[in-house]
């Protein structure tokens, strides 16, 4: 399949109420009426940018993975979205990518937030995620990931969609819109960064700065900040890989060792 249509919803969050969020988002999803093949959910959607671990984690495949399991089927989307999760022990800001027919994946975050201590709450991931689905190969990161552009450095097997799910200060909002413009740039790929909107319980605002950015570094779409929104944008990969082919810059991309 040659297009993808992506739908972002840029949303407040109720604090750490995860029963009452995932309500909330499945009357979202509900109203995605334009053939939608993935909505994007914010960071940590059920309970906001807590660092509560040990009384908000749920278990791996718990209680929201089952209900975006069973909201992707109904609804006919993939569902993609972070939230605290315990796993052998370790607290895990995890992302889930969920299709429609029960295929399910997982990455988790990498790089924790120190400068409000969710290193000392979370343990870090090691490795990145990315998946196929509907043709697209796509890498799903989780907000502070952005920061970093030789984790999400397209090298082999190259991916065509660079995803960004994040709870991102209004504060630090030009960092925000600069980085996933470089990042599509660089990576020559369509970037899709959500983030959420109103303030968390810890009084801090999020202006929200949702985007979708194509290989060029063109905003495609871009939500209002402050502003509650459901967006759905068609990505091509056709005019991905022709542009690829016209500017081959990845053939002349320094080599490097990674070290984790």
């Amino acid at each position: 399949m040659n297009a993808l249509k992506v739908t972002t919803i840029q949303s407040s969050l109720l604090w750490e109420s995860p029963k009452e969020n995932c309500k909330h988002f499945e009357n979202l999803i509900a109203a995605v009426t334009d053939g939608s093949d993935l909505v994007v959910l914010p960071e940590m959607f059920t309970t906001g940018f807590s660092m509560d671990s040990s009384r908000l984690a749920e278990r791996h495949h718990g209680t929201t993975w089952q209900w975006m399991v069973s909201t992707s089927k109904t609804h006919n989307v993939a569902i993609t979205g972070s939230l605290i999760i315990e796993d052998s022990g370790n607290y895990f800001n995890r992302l889930y990518f969920v299709a429609p027919n029960g295929e399910s994946h997982h990455y988790d975050k990498k790089h924790l937030f120190r400068m409000v201590n969710e290193n000392n709450f979370f343990k870090a991931g090691k490795k990145r995620l990315i998946l196929n689905y509907k043709g697209w190969n796509i890498c799903p990161m989780i907000c502070y990931d952005l920061r970093f552009p030789v984790w999400s450095r397209n090298t082999k097997p190259k991916y065509d969609l660079l995803l960004y799910v994040a709870n991102w200060p209004m504060t630090r909002a030009i960092a925000w819109s600069a980085l996933l413009t470089a990042r599509a740039i660089e990576n020559q790929c369509y970037v899709v960064g959500v983030n959420r909107v109103g303030e968390d319980g810890n009084g801090l605002p999020y202006s929200g700065n949702t985007a979708v950015i194509d290989p060029k570094g063109v905003t495609l779409n871009q939500a209002k900040p402050q502003q509650k929104i459901i967006e759905t944008t068609s990505l091509s990969l056709n005019e991905l890989n022709e542009f690829r082919q016209k500017f081959p810059v990845g053939m002349d991309a320094d080599g490097f060792e990674f070290v984790g």
